[in-house]
């Protein structure tokens, strides 16, 4: 039996920047990442969003925005 995955995400980095504030766990800087989503099914894009993601550059983990 052969399981085919037609829907697929790519994610692909547009640029970086130095964010302000510092990482609430170890106190690193903050990093600021444009990130292009893109869906596709069966190798057709579906759908394009641009996010905006905050990482920490010391303990590389996902930092969220709560307003």
């Amino acid at each position: 039996m052969c399981l085919v995955f037609v829907c697929d995400e790519d994610e692909r980095v547009l640029g970086r920047q130095p964010a302000p504030g510092a990482c609430p766990y170890c106190g690193g800087m903050v990093q600021a990442m444009d990130v292009e989503s893109q869906w596709r099914f069966c190798f057709v894009p579906l759908y394009f969003k641009t996010k905006r993601k905050y990482y920490c550059t010391l303990c590389a983990r996902r930092l969220v925005m709560q307003y």
